[in-house]
Parts: C-alpha cells; structure tokens; sequence
C-alpha cells in the first residue's frame, strides 16, 4: 500500500474531536420558518477549552444543544470522535449522550429530592458498573470537587456554589468524550463563579476533558482557551484568547 513507504518524518494530522461543516437549523414558529444557525463550519481538538460568546438570540446554545446530541440539525455534518450524530436515531443518540457527553446547566438541574451522592450516580444508573463500582466512582468525583463532606445533603442544603459543584460531579463521573457547559456561571456570585471556572480549568489542564461553554461573561470566557463568536445566527471568528 502507498501509506506504506510515506516517509516518517510526514506527521498525520489527527482528526479533531469536533468536526462541523456548513451545520444548518432552524425551527417553525407558526407560519414563519425562522433561521437560527446558518452554515456553521467549525472545528475544536481534543483537549481545548473553548468559550462560546455572542449576543442573546446569535444561536449559541442551539448549537451547544446540538453538538451535545440534544437536538438535530437540518443539514450539513456533525462529526464527534469521528462519529456522525446528526444521522443518528433518537434511540442511538440517547444511549451516545449518555456514554460522551456531559452537560452544565445554568441552573444546576438537580433532583430537589435527592442527595448530592444522588443526583451525582444517576448517570451510573444506566451503566453496567456493580453498586460498589457506582460509590466508588460517585466518591472519588465529589472529594475531587471538595464535596465529600456534603454527599448526604440535598440541593436546598447546599449553597448555589455547592450545587454547582454537585452538577459537575454528576456531568463528569461517567467519564465523558466532552463537557458542554451552558451559562454554568450565570446564577452564581463572583466568588462562587471564580471556584467553579477554577474548577473547569482543573478539568481541562490536569484531566485532560474537553469542555465547550456557552457564556456572556467576559471573566468567564477569559478562562477558555479559544474564542468562538455567533452572531445572529452566523459564525464570525474563533481565536486564541
């Protein structure tokens, strides 16, 4: 085979984790078609840190929703780890968001009812690991998020900070291929907003996650390693903070 006698000295370029070309969406809204993405082309390595920013209505958390598997473009290629998931089925896409993604929501997400050790093993739940494997892997994640002391307290014990933390855990215990963070800053206090981009950052530089989030924060996207700009709809640039 030709690939055979390439010279080794040629380095392959390896396939970004993310690979988006010319992504379109748009939803109806009675009779009205309305555009919310148009020909995004995009892509991010493995291992980045990237901060989604543009004006309210630009499209940014469609995109996070789609490049999360939670909703479906019109057209064009959404490729993850070499994947397709814009051809997936629902069926298929559920059981992939479960194993690769993890998502952060603004306002943590959390099952009101449920401790914190809780609400961080309900991923698990959907994955074939023994009870003992499940407390394990739930402990090792809230210590890392310096919550062990607080796993057996619900939400409406926890201060916002706390929960957000406790949202982390939870995104990040199955092991994700990617974190999709929407807004995770945007509820809390500058102090609480500064541990938990610190805590991000930490997941980035020393485990390696990818992370994508969405933010209007100017601090908060200043923690990212690469700026990506929607406006109405459109992609305008990306660039190294």
């Amino acid at each position: 085979m030709a690939g055979k006698h390439m010279a080794s000295n040629h380095m392959v370029t390896p396939e970004p984790l993310l690979r988006i070309e010319h992504l379109a969406k748009s939803y109806r809204r009675g009779d009205q078609v309305v555009e919310v993405l148009r020909d995004i082309s995009l892509t991010i390595p493995a291992g980045e840190f990237a901060a989604l920013m543009g004006p309210s209505g630009s499209g940014k958390s469609t995109l996070l929703n789609l490049i999360a598997g939670i909703d479906k473009p019109d057209s064009g290629i959404l490729r993850i780890d070499g994947l397709d998931i814009a051809g997936m089925s629902e069926s298929e896409l559920a059981n992939w968001r479960a194993r690769n993604i993890g998502f952060i929501f603004q306002f943590y997400n959390l099952m009101p009812v449920m401790t914190a050790y809780e609400n961080v093993e309900l991923p698990l739940l959907l994955t074939p690991l023994s009870r003992r494997e499940r407390r394990e892997r739930v402990e090792l994640t809230l210590a890392m998020v310096n919550l062990a002391d607080r796993m057996d307290h619900t939400p409406n014990e926890l201060s916002g900070g706390q929960q957000q933390r406790v949202a982390i855990a939870r995104a990040i215990v199955t092991d994700p291929t990617l974190i999709v963070a929407d807004e995770p800053t945007g509820d809390l206090d500058r102090a609480s907003a500064t541990e938990i981009l610190a805590l991000l950052q930490q997941l980035n530089q020393q485990l390696g996650k990818t992370i994508i989030m969405v933010t209007h924060d100017a601090n908060a996207a200043a923690q990212a390693r690469t700026l990506i700009h929607l406006e109405k709809g459109e992609l305008l640039a990306a660039s190294a903070v």
